[in-house]
Formats: C-alpha cells, sequence, structure tokens
C-alpha cells in the first residue's frame, strides 16, 4: 500500500498523509468473525482512571484472529483483505476447502487469491506457518508463539518481523525489531513473512481530532499544571520542574528500569540496549 496525500482545501488536510487502502475490502467484516467491544475509556472495575488519555473515538467491533493457525495441512485460499480498526495491520480473510472461515494477520506481497497452509511441512512463503523447528535458518518471520500452543504473540503490529537467526539446545535464536535477541523453543509456531502496511509508521494525522476519533484523548504536560496536581508544576514563567521528570506519582520517566520479570531473563540472549542478560 502507498501512501495518500491530500490538497490543502481545509486546514485539517494541509499536512495530512494517510494509507492508501483503495485495495482492500469496503463491505463490512463477517459478522460470525467478530463480537462486540465496549470501551471503558480506561477505567477499571472499580471506575477509577487506571489509564489515562484514553476515551471516545468511533464504535469498533472486533475481530476474531487466528493467531494459533493449529488447521494443519489444510489449504486456504486468501477471500480478500481488510482493514482492521483495533490493529495497525490489515487482516486477510481465508477460506478452507471445508468451508471455514478465518481472519489472519496479512503479511506483505499477501494478495486475494493466494493459498496459505500451515503444518509440519510446507513450503516457506509468506502467509505460511509453522514450527520453527521445520523452517530455515535466516527466515524472516512474524506472529510467534512464545509458549507453544498459546498463539503467537511476538512481531504482530504493522510492518514488524522476527529474524531466524539460529538454533541453540532446543530453542530458535530470534532477533527482533528492537536489536533484542531472544530464545523461543522450536515447538513454537510462526508465520512466514513481515507483517503487512509498513507505511503505517509514515502516517501525518494533521489535527488533533483524529487522534480523538481512534479513542486517544488529549494530554496535558506535567509543567502547565499547579503543584498540587503535578510534581512539575507551578513556577514563575515556564520552568523544567527542578527535577528529573517523573509521573504524577513520583516515579521517573526517562531512564527507569520498568522490567521486573528476571524470570525471563534466562530467554534474552542480548538485550535490546546492548546488553547480554545473565
Amino acid at each position: 500500500m502507498a501512501l495518500k496525500q491530500y490538497r490543502p482545501t481545509t486546514p485539517g488536510q494541509r499536512q495530512l498523509v494517510l494509507i492508501d487502502r483503495t485495495g482492500l475490502h469496503k463491505g463490512d467484516p463477517v459478522k460470525a468473525l467478530t463480537e462486540g467491544k465496549h470501551s471503558q475509556g480506561g477505567r477499571n472495575n472499580t471506575g477509577r482512571v487506571v489509564v489515562r488519555w484514553q476515551g471516545g473515538g468511533h464504535k469498533q467491533r472486533y475481530r476474531i484472529i487466528d493467531f494459533k493457525r493449529k488447521k494443519f495441512d489444510q489449504p486456504a485460499r486468501v477471500e480478500r483483505l481488510e482493514y482492521d480498526p483495533n490493529r495497525t495491520s490489515f487482516i486477510a480473510l481465508i477460506k478452507y476447502k471445508d468451508g471455514e472461515l478465518a481472519y489472519i494477520l496479512a503479511p506483505q506481497r499477501l494478495s486475494a487469491g493466494d493459498t496459505v497452509v500451515s503444518g509440519d511441512k510446507v513450503d516457506v512463503k509468506p502467509g505460511n506457518a509453522m514450527k520453527l523447528a521445520a523452517m530455515p535458518v535466516g527466515t524472516i518471520v512474524h506472529n510467534v508463539e512464545i509458549k507453544p500452543g498459546r498463539g503467537g504473540q511476538i512481531a504482530r503490529s504493522a510492518g514488524t518481523y522476527a529474524q531466524y537467526l539460529g538454533r541453540d539446545a532446543g530453542y530458535a535464536l530470534l532477533r527482533l525489531n528492537s536489536g533484542e535477541v531472544r530464545r523461543v523453543r522450536l515447538e513454537c509456531m510462526a508465520t512466514v513473512g513481515a507483517v503487512s502496511n509498513p507505511d503505517h509508521m509514515n502516517e501525518v494525522i494533521s489535527k488533533a481530532g483524529r487522534n480523538v476519533w481512534k479513542g486517544k484523548r488529549p494530554s496535558v504536560r506535567g509543567t502547565a499544571m499547579n503543584p498540587i496536581d503535578h510534581p512539575h508544576g507551578g513556577g514563575e514563567g515556564r520552568t523544567k520542574g527542578g527535577r528529573h521528570p517523573v509521573t504524577p506519582w513520583g516515579k521517573g520517566t526517562k531512564g527507569n528500569k520498568t522490567r521486573t520479570n528476571k524470570r525471563t531473563n534466562k530467554f534474552i540472549v542480548r538485550s535490546r540496549h546492548g546488553k547480554a542478560q545473565g
């Protein structure tokens, strides 16, 4: 998909750059593969806001995606590519020979009419899924499982992928987009190719209202608040707060280590920060 620019007939279109979705399906999704989605506005079960800057936005239905690809050795035809408001990548509607329909993440270079299949021994082509043990080293993959049978969790966002670097004592070594090199069991499933819509990062929304349509509410700088509302607030004129950047509750926001699950350090061969994990 290419990028689409607009003539500046309104202020909101002056800088606007969006994804050209002319090749995608223009109708509704398959209703049996969707379910209702209720917006919480960032609130938990007690009604308190636990995630700020969420709320509003257009009503959406959740598309049920097959992240597991457990229907082995049954070819499926790609019926069409669709837009999914719940994720940055596109999705593909596939139809098996027995008539079953399913949604999968659409990889790059996959189009309507193509055939995809998952199994132990299948061709290495975009959209096909297999265990890492059956893949040749050097393959570009996405939708990678962390635990066998759980479903893909790694590399699912638009344009992302992981590179299969090698094998080591029952594990596959994968280099992620962040630069991290991670061990994953060879029994885990992965899909060949990189995720579709790599131009997502080049979008220019041009106006704040476009983010509001997505359910992203405006945020206010701490330095623009009063001292009672934020540690950075107050002061005569524009000040930097007089301390290292923190959240409203005093936790550091720049450079502070947030990784607390040391139990999984053994799976990280090289950190995204360039350091080997112990």
